[in-house]
């Protein structure tokens, strides 16, 4: 009897066929590599790049994302590779391909640079009257932030598809990048605004911790409460990271809805735990993360830090609550455009790719190491057997 396959597309099943009429839908682009299969008769899933002559080669993860028009395969990679290993991956793929990823950051930087600049120079003016140029200035501001925060669902998708082709040594076209990453807009959006609306609730409970602390003047119950409180956000962000860790990638280069993205995603990140907590997925993605967040930090800090030098001899000098708010207004009225600042702000905004493409390097290691232990355990149970 011929084997049957079910190939799921964006979360539907779809079948039993057999292999003809799968080299049919391959034939008219309805199957791509990296669609989810699994025989007719079995449990276990894989990509349709994994099913014997039906593409070119087996590789380990294909970007369905890339142009529609090429078949190209991603190579098998290197399960397991060391922490440092990604990270030099990650910056010859950002070396690569620095014209492409400096586009997709223009994009979101342009926008965000000329509102940044308006709102500076309104805000470094003296005695700025509402006339008509300020409301166009205001507007612009405005509509600037707007664009910046429409493109970038385009930014993150193209990451993920610019990043996968470099990987597996293809070359890829700007205008294809931005093509594809245009058809994953709106499940991007979706994700985005509720991954980080969460991020931004998190971060709000964090202030109504400290007001509680604030008002809650002298009495002994309230720091206890906002220290139980401060560990509950502390558990609920470290869960929330943990599920969302992989979302970007799943969205684009596995083609999952929202609800799977997020579902796979938590199943990768806590994949591994035969692996030594060093090597597993979620503990190397906390490494990047906190190196990314470690930069921006030392990044803001030196771009502010005159300002913060400021701040703290007012802070120590001054005795006067309204008096410090006072100076502290005048200071930051004052202190203008500053071209060192900016310029910081700018190499932050153009090393940006390098965290998505870290997080891309990491996925593909996993998911082959994982495949690696899943293909590993298929040929002891044939042995077994």
């Amino acid at each position: 009897m011929a084997e049957e396959w079910i190939v799921r597309v964006q979360g539907k099943d779809y079948g039993p066929v057999d292999a003809e009429t799968l080299r049919e839908w391959k034939a008219e682009g309805r199957v791509l590599p990296g669609n989810q299969v699994r025989r007719a008769d079995g449990d276990l899933w894989i990509t349709a790049a994994e099913i014997p002559g039906l593409f070119e080669s087996s590789p380990v993860d294909v970007a369905v994302g890339v142009d529609r028009a090429r078949r190209g395969q991603h190579p098998r990679l290197q399960p397991h590779r060391s922490f440092s290993g990604i990270l030099l991956e990650t910056f010859q793929i950002y070396r690569k391909g620095f014209l492409q990823f400096l586009g997709l950051t223009l994009l979101i930087a342009v926008p965000s640079l000329c509102a940044q600049l308006t709102s500076s120079a309104f805000a470094a003016s003296p005695n700025v009257e509402m006339d008509l140029r300020t409301l166009i200035a205001g507007a612009f501001a405005f509509c600037m932030l707007l664009l910046s925060l429409a493109a970038w669902p385009i930014f993150i998708a193209g990451i993920q598809i610019l990043t996968a082709e470099l990987a597996a040594g293809h070359t890829v076209k700007m205008f294809s990048v931005l093509r594809n990453a245009l058809t994953f807009w709106s499940r991007i959006a979706i994700l985005c605004v509720f991954v980080y609306g969460v991020y931004v609730l998190l971060t709000v409970f964090a202030f109504g911790i400290a007001a509680m602390l604030i008002a809650g003047g002298s009495s002994l119950l309230v720091p206890f409460l906002a220290l139980a409180l401060l560990a509950l956000q502390v558990w609920m962000f470290g869960r929330f990271f943990i599920n969302v860790l992989f979302w970007q990638q799943f969205a684009v280069l596995e083609d999952a809805g929202v609800v799977e993205s997020l579902s796979q995603s938590r199943n990768l990140a806590r994949s591994g735990r035969d692996l030594p907590w060093f090597q597993r997925p979620l503990w190397r993605g906390v490494f990047i993360a906190s190196i990314w967040f470690a930069f921006v930090l030392a990044i803001q800090i030196g771009a502010e830090w005159n300002s913060i030098q400021q701040y703290f001899h007012e802070l120590t000098t001054t005795q006067d609550p309204q008096a410090l708010l006072q100076k502290l207004t005048e200071s930051q009225r004052t202190h203008g455009f500053d071209i060192f600042s900016f310029s910081l702000n700018v190499l932050q905004r153009i090393l940006w790719p390098l965290l998505g493409i870290a997080f891309v390097v990491l996925y593909l290691d996993s998911k082959s190491g994982l495949r690696g232990d899943t293909d590993s355990s298929s040929r002891e149970m044939d042995l077994e057997q």
